[in-house]
């Protein structure tokens, strides 16, 4: 099955999942996949979907930010060749790869994240009668500049991390919101996290995280300060953490995290 980070941490979406499973087999282990698409998927929520719903399933990432399916660009179905959390290969026709800011490939390894840029026969020419945002989007030989950050690893898989547009500048150093995301989510009190950067006189950027409690559970923030000390250490832990009852998301399920520097202001 595939669905969005908010359908799947929802209870309601477990217990649809399951009955979508159970019309099709009597058991409730069979489920293969758990494909998700319409944001970068979490690590620790893939697993807790994968172990409620199906004892054997695998969670597999689609690209989550491309106007087109990830289906459309990279293939991660195949029973011999596929990684967890991967988007997958390229398809046939189509090239991928990793630019840093000044528009060289970087070389294959998690430590060389920059972003993904997409170019092939079933990639788009452009936006219609808007040929400054097509000359924005493209390169002049064709590349699209997606606006993801990801990374491929050495077999040639790719990895989305997240946006450009959301990234912390802090001290100069680039941080993925995704990362401290991660973490604040393997925390069994958290059921939601969102870090966004905001404004810092000293270092540019501070990292502010909006935490969604799960429900009959408490934490202060001193007790996640120091969670993600010991997992992200002291330049990556949010200075600032803020309790909401929900995070703000558009019609597809994906944060906005733009609308959480509204509410830090």
């Amino acid at each position: 099955m595939s669905g969005s980070p908010a359908l799947l941490s929802s209870q309601n979406a477990r217990l649809v999942a399951a009955r979508r499973l159970t019309r099709r087999s009597a058991r409730r282990e069979t489920g293969r996949f758990l494909a998700e698409g319409a944001q970068a998927v979490r690590a620790a929520l893939a697993a807790h979907a994968v172990a409620e719903l199906f004892a054997t399933a695998e969670a597999i990432e689609r690209h989550p930010d491309l106007t087109a399916d990830a289906t459309h660009i990279y293939f991660n179905f195949s029973a011999t060749d596929r990684k967890v959390y991967s988007v997958g290969k390229p398809i046939w026709g189509v090239d991928v790869k990793i630019w840093d800011e000044d528009s060289r490939a970087l070389p294959a390894g998690s430590d060389h994240v920059g972003e993904v840029m997409v170019r092939g026969v079933n990639v788009m020419r452009g936006y219609y009668k808007n040929e400054e945002a097509t000359r924005a989007s493209f390169t002049a030989d064709g590349w699209l500049r997606t606006g993801d950050l990801g990374h491929r690893d050495a077999d040639g898989f790719f990895f989305v991390t997240g946006r450009i547009k959301e990234l912390i500048i802090k001290g100069g150093e680039n941080i993925a919101p995704r990362e401290i995301d991660e973490v604040l989510l393997a925390h069994p009190a958290v059921l939601e996290a969102a870090a966004v950067g905001v404004a810092d006189r000293h270092y540019g950027q501070e990292i502010l995280a909006c935490i969604v409690l799960r429900e009959g559970l408490r934490c202060e923030p001193d007790e996640l300060r120091e969670f993600c000390v010991q997992h992200l250490g002291k330049f990556k832990t949010p200075k600032t953490f803020r309790f909401v009852a929900s995070l703000p998301r558009g019609p597809s399920g994906k944060v906005q995290r733009l609308k959480l520097l509204e509410w830090a202001a």
